[in-house]
């Protein structure tokens, strides 16, 4: 018999077997076990890397002189670093002050921390910073433990009696789902300040800005300013701790000095600052909106508009507030102005492609639906799609974006399970309504029968037998004689016994008819 540490050990060699390896951090230069190879890097980095960015407000495309510039100091450094990826550099279009690097490389920086910043050796800091994380592989590192730790379980789940492990959910909600705001260990954090302050040495600028950059980070942490700590706070914790050490590491290599660059990066961003203002009143907008103040939202994203006429998620903004308002023309007119400012953004697509569905404009509606969810797919589109397919009389593609839908847990989701019902209960009742098998005390077979349909059913029936490769052999069949409302569930004994435990598992119940209780 094993003992706790035997099995421990036993554990972790069949987690090592499945997934190690040995190899040199080609950042820190130490050896490390690694399970994730660097082609496994690269591909979540670029599955990854455009749906994360839809869903955090898109690129920002108003000014791609400005984009080309982040990608300039970004590639700058790039060149320097310990660990040659495809490097990839955007700006988010979201006022939150972020920053975050996926596997691969795949680098993002929010609209509202490049207006906080002062100069372009403070960009540099930031960028740096996440170069090191991806170079030195902390994000996959951090996938890394959460693979051994499931390993663990699943060697552990071997020997000790079995577990079910499942992954449900969206696309691009599986492995990485949440590499873009994870919390780094210290020691990661460490590592990109001081690696980051030596590749801007090497790239030429001044390492000091990063002693700078923490000093700003801690005075508006210690003030508790609500959007800084939504953001870069989140997953880099400022403390004095860094900013002596980054002072420390200043000093060792030498106050060298090098480029600022305040002249070039204030000119840079000459109209992002301009138009904060702009920004703001569209976040106030949003907001209002939320809490269904429609005029108010309507009025502050009418102020965002006359400052900056050319930002598309402003008139996007502003088509939904009408589609709620009178749903008239005016919101597809607006939508379309978005479409046009950027055409690579999932959220107007997805709204006119939903506006267009209701007006009876399949060929449109679906056009725009797949090209918002090839962007970023959600349950909404999903489920606009399915009603798109369902009017065209293509049941069977109905039917599956409903089953996509259907695997959120939000309102839609469940809408998309009872049209599902709707469209493919009589055809499939077992899918909807389940089974679970039991014996009584005095050992007859019990079956439960719980309706998962969110609809209520009627009329359902159910086969009982031993199971056999095709399913179930029919040896007997009951009906329940009343109607199963959505989420209930009912227990039926049976005449099948007595029997043991052993010989009840070879038996099985199927419903074999269910229908909508109109």
């Amino acid at each position: 018999m094993l003992t706790s540490k035997r099995l421990m050990a036993v554990v972790l060699i069949a987690a090592s077997g499945l997934f190690g390896g040995c190899a040199v951090n080609p950042v820190t230069g130490k050896n490390e076990i690694a399970f994730v190879p660097e082609s496994q890097e690269l591909a979540i980095g670029q599955k990854n890397y455009g749906p994360y960015r839809q869903a955090q407000g898109g690129d920002y495309v108003v000014e791609p002189e400005l984009s080309q510039y982040v990608k300039s100091v970004g590639g700058r450094l790039a060149k320097v670093s310990d660990r040659k990826l495809p490097y990839e550099f955007s700006i988010l279009n979201d006022s939150t002050p972020n920053a975050w690097a996926l596997p691969g490389g795949k680098i993002s920086i929010n609209r509202g921390l490049l207006v906080e910043l002062d100069n372009e050796a403070e960009l540099a800091a930031v960028l740096a910073h996440e170069i090191v994380h991806a170079a030195a592989r902390h994000s996959a590192q951090a996938m890394e433990r959460g693979v051994f730790l499931q390993g663990a379980l699943v060697a552990a789940g071997v020997a000790l009696g079995g577990t079910d492990y499942r992954d449900v959910g969206m696309a691009a909600a599986g492995v990485g789902a949440q590499l873009t705001n994870q919390k780094f260990s210290r020691g990661d954090e460490s590592e990109a300040d001081a690696y980051g302050m030596q590749y801007m040495v090497r790239a030429g600028y001044d390492p000091a800005a990063a002693v700078r950059l923490q000093e700003t980070f801690v005075r508006l942490a210690e003030g508790k300013e609500a959007d800084w700590l939504s953001g870069l706070f989140a997953s880099h914790p400022p403390s004095r701790e860094r900013v002596a050490a980054n002072r420390e590491m200043v000093a060792k290599l030498g106050n060298p000095g090098g480029d600022v660059g305040q002249a070039r990066y204030q000119n840079a961003i000459a109209r992002l600052k301009r138009t904060k203002p702009a920004y703001e009143a569209y976040d106030e907008a949003r907001t209002a909106f939320k809490d269904g103040k429609l005029d108010t939202a309507m009025a502050k994203v009418d102020r965002a508009i006359s400052i900056e006429p050319k930002e598309a998620a402003f008139y996007g903004l502003r088509g939904e507030i009408q589609a709620a308002k009178n749903g008239d023309k005016s919101a597809l007119k607006d939508l379309d102005k978005a479409v046009a400012l950027n055409p690579d953004y999932f959220r107007p697509l997805l709204v006119r492609g939903y506006m267009r569905q209701e007006a009876g404009d399949t060929g449109g509606a679906e056009r725009d639906l797949k090209r918002s969810l090839s962007l970023l797919p959600t349950a909404e589109g999903y489920y606009s799609l399915g009603n798109v397919a369902a009017r065209q009389g293509k049941e069977s593609q109905a039917i599956g974006y409903f089953q996509k839908a259907a695997t959120s847990s939000s309102n839609v989701g469940k809408a998309a399970t009872k049209r599902l019902a709707q469209l493919d209960l009589n055809k499939n009742p077992a899918r909807y309504v389940a089974t679970a098998m039991g014996l009584s005390k005095d050992g007859y077979l019990v079956v439960k029968i719980a309706n998962e349909a969110g609809v209520a059913v009627r009329n359902v029936r159910v086969v009982v037998g031993p199971k056999s490769i095709n399913g179930v052999r029919k040896q007997i069949e009951f009906g329940i004689d009343r109607v199963l409302d959505a989420g209930k569930a009912v227990q039926v004994k049976t005449d099948l016994g007595p029997m043991s435990v052993s010989k009840a598992r070879g038996y099985g119940a199927v419903v074999s008819n269910a229908e909508l209780a109109r």
